[in-house]
This record gives C-alpha cells, structure tokens and sequence, in this order.
C-alpha cells in the first residue's frame, strides 16, 4: 500500500491519539508491528508553535519514517501555512483533522465540526494540497460519518476532498454527535470506499484480531486503524498481522517482555518529557498496561503517589518482576478503555 508516492510497511495503522500517539509510543507501536502511524494533532495557530505542548508533538527525533503529522485548525491560509512550518521539521505526509469530536476543539470549529459546512472543509483541503504539492508531500484527511444521524456526509465530502487531491481517507465510524459512545458503523465507510478511488482506511472499534478482519472484508477498506484498543497493548498490531496472515492467534506476549518494552517506553517517554511533566504523563500508560493484570488497580493507585521518575520505573520494575514469577504469559487480552472515559479524557482525533 501507498500514500501517493510514499510506501508503507503494511496495512496496520495507529490512530491520532492526543496526549498519546508522541513519538515514543508512535515507535513503540512501529516496532510491534503497526506499519504507519500519525502524530497527535498540531495546531495551525502560528503564535502556538513555539510552546512546549506543540514543540513535543512536532518531535521525531530517531523515529522511523514515514513521519506523519496532523494539523487541525479553521482558516486555509493558517492551515497551509502550519503544513508547510511541518514538512520544514521533517514531516513527510501531512494529516488533516476533521475527526477529532472533543468539544474544546468542535467549540472552535475544527476538528469534525468542519463537517457542517463543507465548502470550507474543502477550501481547507485544497489549501493544504496546493501547499504541499510543491515539495512532493502528499496530503490526507481524517473525518467521521458525518455531524449527526441525520446529516451524514462522509460520502458527498469524500469525493470533493478526492477532486481537490487528498490521497489517503480516513473514516471513523461515528458522527461528531455520538462522540465515542454507541457502537460505531461500516456501511458508511463501505460507501466511502466506493465513491472514490484513493485508499480509504477504516476505524473504530477495532480491537482485536477478529474484528480487523471483520471489518476489512465488510468495508473493503484498503487499511484498519487501531486507536483506544493499542493503550496499554501495543502489541495488538503484530497480533492483528499475524492473524490476518494466518488465520491464527499469538500466545499472549511473555510478562518478561512486556516487562522489557513498558520500561524501555518508560525511559523513553522520561526524556522527551523530562522529570516532573514525565512522571505525571506516564501514569496514563501504566494503567492500561496494568488494567487487567492481578493486583493492577491496587498498583494502580500506588503509581499515582510516586512524583519521582525513577521510582516510578523501579515500582513498574518490582511490580513486574512479581507478575513474572505467578506467570509466564500475559492473561487473553480484553477491550481497551471504556468509551466514556475516552471522550472526557478527549484523546482520540
């Protein structure tokens, strides 16, 4: 598979995730088997790029092309300008958001909000085509079904964001209305899929290997994408290739693994984020390592007192070293994070 002239090492894609997809969790996922993944959002607001927030986010120091990033934003002009300030910081594909439901993002109109008024949606699109024509960047889009039940577009804009040369779509299964909640549908994609000729990437729900099969073969989609289900489980994107591959499941990943990969992601994450932003950041990922593990709440809440970076790695360290020696292997692997809690913590684009 490709995006315009960009090949990629499968069809297992991370999806945009804020305050989750940085670099050390993109290259985590690379490296157990997802073949593309794209940053968290990056504002178009010029007076922003220089803070700390969107400087981290703009970080792809070491990782593994293609590196992609999203930019969110209202206005063409400052949209193209933010592609254009990327692709000079080393971003090779340039993301358009018009996916992310968060209200803090609808209620200034980006995000999926640009859905309700589609000629803007395309003025963006075009905008930030034109800009990265020019420098052999290619441009894709990530949207919903549409803003509500009764206003389902995806189609009718999937052939204008075609027309104006978005070479790669994306399309969670949702509208902006429903948020995370409900259960996401693939007819719709399935449409998407066949309007338009560029490669369509299917997402939402998809969180086990099982499902990624499911839906590839009812959407016909070119690609899946993994978001919610990869926190805490990485390696769902070997698990997911191994299967569509084979028809088999992998052994659950061995604990002394697991224990290698969170306190490598660990050291990881403490050096793009340093010591006190670093500590409090990594909780999130501890607990959906844990989350279904023996003891996990208990650990849970202890990991939550620890305000030193070491300690904490050397908490995680004990904690699984005593998991190792009740068991060899991970317990079956279960769904990611509840839905509600994914929309008030506003993570996925």
């Amino acid at each position: 598979m490709h995006i315009g002239h960009i090949p990629l090492a499968n069809r297992l894609f991370v999806a945009p995730m804020a305050g989750v997809t940085d670099r050390p969790f993109r290259q985590l996922c690379k490296q157990l088997g997802a073949g593309y993944a794209v940053s968290e959002m990056v504002t178009s607001r010029k007076d922003l790029w220089n803070s700390l927030k969107t400087s981290r986010r703009a970080n792809h120091e070491g990782e593994p092309g293609p590196i992609a990033v999203q930019i969110a934003g209202t206005e063409a002009a400052m949209m193209a300008e933010a592609a254009v300030y990327n692709i000079e910081r080393g971003a090779q594909i340039i993301d358009i958001n018009m996916g992310c439901p968060a209200k803090k993002v609808c209620n200034k109109w980006a995000g999926s909000a640009l859905m309700q008024d589609e000629v803007l949606a395309v003025s963006i699109a075009r905008a930030v085509v034109d800009a990265c024509a020019p420098r052999n960047v290619p441009v894709t889009l990530k949207m919903r079904t549409g803003w509500c039940q009764q206003h389902k577009n995806a189609v009718a804009l999937a052939r204008q964001f075609e027309a104006v040369g978005i070479q790669m779509l994306t399309v969670h299964g949702r509208t902006r209305e429903q948020g995370y909640k409900g259960q996401a549908e693939y007819d719709t994609i399935a449409a998407v899929k066949a309007a338009v000729q560029v490669p369509v990437v299917a997402n939402g729900d998809i969180a086990s290997p099982e499902k990624a099969r499911e839906v590839l073969a009812y959407t016909g989609a070119d690609a899946i994408m993994v978001g919610r289900a990869a926190q805490g489980r990485p390696w769902i994107f070997r698990e997911i290739g191994h299967f569509l591959a084979t028809g088999e499941h992998l052994a659950p990943p061995l604990v002394a693994e697991v224990r290698r990969l969170l306190l490598d992601h660990l050291q990881d994450h403490y050096s793009l984020y340093g010591e006190g932003t670093g500590v409090r950041s990594a909780r999130k990922h501890i607990a959906w390592y844990v989350r279904q593990l023996p003891g996990g709440e208990d650990f849970r809440q202890h990991i939550n007192t620890i305000d030193d970076c070491q300690a904490q790695w050397q908490a995680v360290a004990d904690y699984l070293d005593a998991l190792g020696r009740q068991m060899d292997r991970l317990p079956a692997a279960t769904a990611g994070m509840d839905a509600d809690t994914q929309e008030q913590e506003g993570l996925a684009a």
